[in-house]
């Protein structure tokens, strides 16, 4: 799953590194989700392998992950669950929910620049310009304006008049801080009814004197239980793909 949603990014968000690998030799090196045309040379192996590496570092920074697994840990936090649901379960969860987010701007990002590309209208740094527009409305879309102008500033860069003149070394950092607000605060939110259960089950149990059992044994399933009548997980997940206009 990793590796198709790994291919399905660089072939939506970068079709630079395709375009670098393109000789005129018909040889075609097939990956899930990625067609790389061109002779498997030393230097295709090593942008691949490049690509690869970068991979996770452009999944956690120009995508909704981050907000999602924060959310994530809140929710598991306040339950009480320690590792249930585990890491691995809550970390797939996130990266289909990042690709249904981001599926509309990859296939935006494919018509715009990769298919223009591919009939040969544009060049690889008109193609890769392209690229950059739908991900960069995106961002910028959840970027705080107080974020970019912290990074504009600190960049020494002119006052932009326009969205289209802030660069993307500012627009992906600060992206990154508004996502890290935006999921501390909705993980707030989610500590907050569990909170209230966790502090009636401790002045119950005080003050009936049953000081030898801890509190939390009694509340973590009373929360369980609650979290399960509300139908908890399609609600966090709705009100996140919400937040996300959807």
């Amino acid at each position: 799953m990793i590796i198709f949603y790994g291919g399905a990014i660089a072939q939506f968000l970068f079709p630079r590194v395709a375009a670098l690998t393109a000789v005129a030799r018909p040889s075609v090196l097939q990956l899930p989700g990625l067609t790389v045309r061109g002779d498997s040379t030393p230097i295709t192996i090593i942008l691949l392998l490049t690509l690869l590496t970068l991979l996770p570092a452009i999944l956690l920074s120009m995508t909704p992950f981050v907000r999602i697994l924060i959310v994530f840990h809140f929710l598991r936090q306040a339950l009480g669950t320690q590792t249930a649901p585990t890491n691995q379960t809550l970390i797939g969860l996130a990266l289909f929910l990042t690709y249904f987010i981001m599926q509309p701007v990859g296939a935006t990002v494919y018509t715009q620049s990769i298919v223009p590309f591919e009939s040969g209208r544009v060049n690889i740094w008109g193609a890769l310009d392209l690229a950059s527009g739908p991900v960069r409305s995106f961002m910028l879309s959840y970027a705080r304006e107080k974020d970019l102008a912290l990074f504009v500033e600190m960049s020494r860069a002119p006052r932009p008049q326009n969205a289209g003149d802030i660069p993307m070394r500012v627009v992906v950092p600060a992206y990154i801080l508004s996502e890290l607000k935006t999921g501390f605060q909705i993980g707030a939110v989610l500590f907050l009814p569990f909170l209230v259960i966790d502090l009636v089950t401790a002045s119950v149990t005080t003050s009936i004197g049953m000081l030898q059992l801890p509190p939390v044994v009694i509340s973590t399933p009373l929360k369980i239980l609650l979290f399960v009548v509300a139908d908890g997980w399609n609600l966090v997940v709705g009100s996140m793909l919400k937040s996300f206009h959807y």
